[in-house]
């Protein structure tokens, strides 16, 4: 099962985690633009794609459609400026349980990204690193021993905070403390349906080991005050209920929904599965109607490409099969 459909030890505040490095080779100028040096970039990584393992398949953007593009940035496996800017001169690397996606040609030569489920900044780090050195050593890096080379982001938190109105005071402690917080899909993106992007700022003077333990840290205050705010919440047990079984009552018998709405009622659905209000829905179908009420990925799903309109009635369609498959 791919990483973004699995559960793990604080799943319920913390969707998932990445470490993300960003690297540039030997030999090559920064910044490629010239398609003929971006080929030759992408030749000497797909020499040594059998050296490198883990199963990783090389693929290129303009080969795929724009569907299958998508799809990618909705899984937050590419960015959606990777995806639009080197939409002709971009590839990536990725093994079929995609908890590995490099990005090749970006702002960097290539960006080394490690997924998982809830909060496993160590595992991840530490598969991060060990396919970072294998990469090293193959390749090459260009490497500047005062200022170093990485950058590493955690992804996706919350809902409790943000009905109860707190969430803007954790946002200010968030930055006071030299982090980020962004909506799902990172820089200039708005927060949609509770869900919140965490990420280190500084990368300068201070270890891998040093950036994981500072955002695990400040996640796990989050995750404190979270779930304060979830304990405050059910007091209004009644108010609660009513709020989690419209949603959910929304979600079944509904004809067509769009993404903004199932996602907003996704929020409350979810809210409900971790307090264990709603017990109509396990963990697994509340990822799987996160993944798949998403435009691309529906239509992946459903193996079709449809229109706007067509897509909410088919997504109705989805939600009310995950719902009650056995």
């Amino acid at each position: 099962m791919n990483w973004y459909l699995q559960s793990s030890e604080d799943c319920d505040v913390v969707k998932s985690s990445r470490i993300r490095l960003a690297r540039n080779l030997n030999g090559f100028k920064f910044n490629l633009e010239n398609k003929s040096e971006i080929e030759q970039l992408e030749n000497k990584i797909k020499d040594n794609l059998y050296s490198i393992g883990y199963g990783l398949k090389y693929l290129k953007l303009k080969d795929m459609d724009d569907i299958t593009k998508m799809s990618l940035v909705e899984k937050n496996l590419i960015s959606p400026e990777f995806a639009l800017n080197k939409s002709e001169t971009g590839s990536i690397l990725i093994n079929d349980e995609e908890n590995i996606c490099i990005m090749i040609g970006g702002k960097d030569h290539i960006n080394i990204q490690v997924f998982n489920c809830g909060l496993d900044l160590e595992n991840t780090l530490n598969l991060a690193i060990e396919i970072d050195k294998k990469i090293e050593d193959l390749l090459g890096y260009a490497i500047n021993k005062k200022y170093g080379y990485l950058t590493s982001s955690l992804g996706d938190i919350g809902t409790g905070l943000a009905k109860t109105k707190n969430i803007r005071k954790v946002l200010e402690a968030i930055s006071s403390f030299g982090m980020n917080i962004r909506g799902m899909y990172g820089e200039n993106n708005q927060v949609q349906g509770d869900i919140y992007q965490i990420s280190n700022k500084q990368t300068l003077g201070i270890t891998e080991q040093e950036i994981v333990q500072n955002v695990k840290v400040i996640v796990q205050k989050i995750i404190e005050q979270e779930r304060q705010a979830r304990k405050l919440l059910a007091k209004d047990e009644l108010d609660l209920e009513d709020i989690i079984y419209r949603s959910y009552g929304i979600l079944t018998n509904c004809r067509k929904i769009s993404y903004e709405e199932a996602r907003n009622l996704l929020s409350n659905i979810k809210l409900g599965t971790d307090l264990g209000i709603l017990r109509e829905l396990t963990d697994l179908k509340v990822q799987k109607l996160y993944l798949y009420i998403k435009p691309a990925n529906l239509q992946k799903y459903l193996g079709e490409q449809y229109e706007a309109i067509e897509r909410d009635i088919k997504r109705a369609e989805v939600i009310k099969q995950i719902i009650t498959e056995k």
